[in-house]
């Protein structure tokens, strides 16, 4: 049965596109994105690349200052700090409510275990998961704007992600293990156990990446 393609639907379509093309590093970071370019590479009229273009800015996967080409979002190392620590704000609180009230979401226990299971794949291969328990826990407060404040980072925190399973910083094993430890310590009960286990985590990626990204930076100079 013929579907009716809406203009809203293409616009979807191209985001998720470029999305990928960015997470997988087809579009390098600093790389110039004119609404020429996208409407020429999918064959689509420019305000509709002018929208898409439009979407991943306010997602922050693309960056462009007054009258200027967006460019995909290049990530240093105070950025980078800047990205955890708004994370760990917000997920902190949200492992120690939980802890609360012992609530344990199934959805994180469930992304745990696929993370387990790709223990002996490549790395980047547990980006999903790992974004799925990261979330599973923020949307298990069932608070609207807590969820939606979450998902302002969510582009953000991929790309951070992305950086650190391609360099292949964190052991699967070891994600695995520090997540199973945050849920320990919400179903005990013990929200400070459950904020100190998720900052610990947090924090990990955060200087790897970010110690990474300073040698690079000290590297080109």
């Amino acid at each position: 049965m013929s579907q009716r393609v809406t203009a809203l639907s293409i616009i979807d379509a191209i985001v998720e596109d470029l999305r990928r093309r960015i997470y997988e590093g087809d579009l390098e970071q600093g790389t110039a994105l004119t609404e020429s370019d996208v409407a020429g590479s999918y064959d689509v009229a420019r305000p509709t690349a002018k929208a898409a273009i439009e979407r991943l800015v306010a997602d922050s996967l693309l960056e462009r200052g007054a009258h200027k080409t967006a460019r995909v979002k290049t990530l240093g190392a105070d950025s980078v700090r800047d990205i955890y620590f708004a994370r760990a704000y917000l997920e902190s609180e949200v492992v120690r409510r939980l802890a609360t009230t012992t609530t344990v979401p199934p959805a994180a226990v469930r992304a745990n275990a696929e993370i387990t299971a790709r223990i002996s794949q490549p790395a980047t291969t547990v980006i999903d998961p790992d974004m799925e328990f990261h979330t599973a826990l923020v949307d298990a407060m069932n608070n609207q704007r807590t969820s939606a404040m979450y998902r302002s980072l969510l582009g953000e925190v991929r790309l951070c992600m992305t950086r650190v399973q391609s360099l292949e910083l964190l052991d699967t094993a070891r994600i695995a293990a520090e997540h199973a430890a945050i849920l320990e310590r919400i179903e005990a009960g013990d929200p400070e156990g459950a904020a100190t286990a998720l900052d610990g985590h947090l924090s990990q990626a955060r200087e790897l990446l970010a110690a990474e990204l300073d040698g690079n930076s000290h590297h080109r100079s």
